[in-house]
């Protein structure tokens, strides 16, 4: 009688192999939300320099971006976080800011975030 040794992965063996793959799709999961709060936070600056292309002053920069903000459901970061500059005749508005995505208990993951615009000045 000869004994075929068997082939293939047993089940400890397969929670070895999916765990990490578990983790890394939990943290996907996880930093959805924030970077499509991002792009809403993209999608309204570059909104608001198509509408204000001449004329446009960081009250009325503002204005139309917390309008944005407003029908998009963005509730962080607000219009009065970001930076606005004078650059050559243009306006710069600048949205840098940080987020976190809970992972586990106290882990975390950080994620920074930095767009710029430039409003008016023959763009």
């Amino acid at each position: 009688m000869s004994l075929r040794r068997q082939l293939g992965v047993t089940a400890i063996g397969w929670l070895f192999l999916l765990t990490p793959l578990a983790i890394v799709i939990y943290a996907g999961i996880r930093a959805a939300p924030v970077y499509l709060n991002y792009l809403k936070v993209v999608r309204a600056l570059e909104g608001t320099a198509g509408e204000l292309k001449s004329g446009a002053n960081p009250n009325s920069i503002l204005t139309a971006i917390d309008k944005h903000f407003e029908i998009d459901m963005v509730n962080y970061p607000t219009s009065k976080d970001f930076k606005i500059s004078r650059d050559e005749g243009a306006w710069l508005v600048e949205a840098q800011y940080d987020d976190d995505a809970p992972l586990f208990s106290n882990i975390s993951l950080h994620f920074e975030f930095d767009k710029q615009v430039r409003i008016g000045g023959g763009d």
